[in-house]
């Protein structure tokens, strides 16, 4: 049922209930006025009565026939419209409009009283009439028919209910075209967001300030849901392609060393009386290609979470703590190394922790096994330090090795996806997931000479976190094919700018 069919029918159902309630109140309005106008034309019409009838008491208490009719046809025209009864010790005379005798009649009123009898009422009015005698004393009644006042109460309830039974149809018909024309702002944006199919047009909901509270917060509303929509389709979209590449990139690498496993299984199989040297060779070489196996299957799953992670989880992070953190897992897995740090309390990001622990996790095992000369121990130096990048404050994370360095052809190459040197023990993800991160928090990252032309340093600039009493909601880059990269193009570090 359309708005201003339902709209019409409440109109014409409360209006007529309306017109009735009026009505209702305006007949016990008129009523009460009608009787207070009876009963005031009794209360001066007893006035002037009450005179005659002490007259008449008179006379027949002075047994005077011919003035006792005298009185008497004074008193009746005295009493004019209303009905009069005189009750005496001589006896009762009455004239027009009145109860039967048989009716009990109030004694005495103050005020005058209803009497009912055979369907009829009249309003009563009892007056006590004496006189200068012993006999001239007795009761005068006056009464006023409540007839009249009954028929213009009558003609005001079918007054009432004609109105009534007119106004519904009138009322709903009149609510029902101004609905229609108020509601044309909401048939237009039905229309325009029924209009929309994402399959078919890249057209989106627009809509013009209509002045109308309910439509334009509801269109804004729905621009705001149907934006949303559009998000979480293409991140649905990004989720699917970067499924498909996990599966696709998982098979084609993880092919090498299950097969490199395989071969060392049946190797181990057929030949039982394999000596002590070669057997621990084989199973050397299993359980290289195992870690190598369990390595890349990390760097995979690192990476796909890093192109679906939301906003959400960004939070407020203190960077310095976070560096001491990964430094000192380091040191753990590698005791004969040196690993330096230098930095800073407050140096604070507004950051996906556990991506950030992941970079730096990345960044130092990479100085650690690809930045060292010979049999020479590890050496690894990361430094924190506030900076700026473009007059911008921020943050600048460096790690240092005393290796070979990178050449400066092959420095943005080096964080493409399976980009590793033949020896590398590494899964060749390494790099691609610090590039990840440092595009997901707008990060530039660049690869440098280390201190004194030795080594190669890796440098991050992160934009610092703003004001703890201001809310922030970062920016995540629209596009996320870190691990999903349908269009078959090198991954590169340069996926927007920051």
């Amino acid at each position: 049922m359309r708005l201003s069919t339902r709209i019409a029918l409440v109109v014409g159902t409360v209006v007529p209930l309306l017109v009735v309630a009026s009505g209702w109140l305006l007949v016990q309005l008129v009523g009460r006025d009608l009787r207070t106008q009876a009963d005031q034309r009794l209360t001066d019409r007893a006035q002037s009565v009450a005179g005659a009838a002490r007259g008449l008491l008179r006379a027949t208490s002075h047994d005077r026939p011919r003035a006792e009719q005298a009185r008497q046809r004074k008193l009746f025209t005295a009493a004019l419209d209303v009905g009069v009864r005189l009750a005496g010790p001589g006896g009762t005379v009455m004239d027009g409009p009145q109860p039967a005798t048989s009716v009990p009649l109030p004694a005495e009123t103050a005020r005058p009283a209803t009497v009912r009898a055979r369907g009829e009422s009249w309003r009563v009015l009892a007056v006590p009439v004496t006189g200068g005698g012993p006999r001239v004393h007795g009761t005068l009644w006056l009464f006023s028919p409540d007839t009249a006042r009954e028929a213009q109460l009558g003609m005001v309830r079918r007054r009432v209910v004609t109105v009534a039974l007119l106004a519904a149809p009138l009322a709903g018909a009149v609510a029902w075209v101004l609905a229609a024309r108020a509601a044309r702002p909401l048939r237009r944006l039905q229309q325009a967001a029924g209009g929309l199919d994402p399959y078919r047009s890249a057209a989106r909901l627009t809509h013009a300030p209509t002045r109308i509270t309910e439509v334009d917060d509801l269109a804004r509303t729905l621009q705001t849901f149907l934006t949303r929509y559009d998000e979480q389709a293409a991140r649905t979209v990004e989720a699917l392609a970067a499924a498909r590449s996990f599966s696709a990139a998982a098979s084609h690498e993880l092919r090498t060393p299950l097969m490199s496993m395989q071969t060392n299984l049946d190797i181990l199989d057929a030949f039982q009386d394999l000596d002590a040297a070669d057997r621990a060779e084989t199973v050397r070489d299993l359980r290289h290609e195992h870690a190598r196996l369990l390595g890349l299957l990390v760097m995979l799953r690192a990476l796909a979470q890093g192109d679906l992670v939301e906003a959400d989880a960004f939070a407020r992070v203190d960077l310095a703590d976070l560096a001491d953190e990964a430094a000192a897992d380091l040191r753990r897995r590698h005791p004969g190394a040196e690993v330096v740090v230098h930095s800073s309390s407050g140096l604070r990001l507004h950051a996906w922790q556990p991506g950030l622990r992941s970079m730096l996790d990345n960044l130092l095992t990479n100085a650690l096994v690809h930045g060292r000369s010979g049999q020479a121990p590890g050496y690894v130096a990361l430094s924190l330090r506030a900076g700026e990048e473009r007059g911008v404050p921020g943050i600048v994370l460096s790690v240092d090795d005393r290796g070979p360095g990178v050449p400066p052809q092959r420095r943005e190459a080096v964080f493409r996806r399976f980009h590793r040197r033949p020896d590398s023990p590494g899964s060749g993800l390494g790099l691609t997931l610090v590039a990840q991160q440092a595009a997901l928090h707008r990060a530039t990252l660049r690869v440098l000479d280390g201190p004194g032309g030795r080594g190669a340093r890796f440098e991050v600039t992160f934009p610092a976190a703003p004001a703890a009493d201001r809310p922030h909601r970062p920016a995540l880059p629209a596009h996320r094919d870190w691990l999903a990269d349908p269009a078959g193009r090198p991954q590169s570090f340069h996926k927007e700018p920051p």
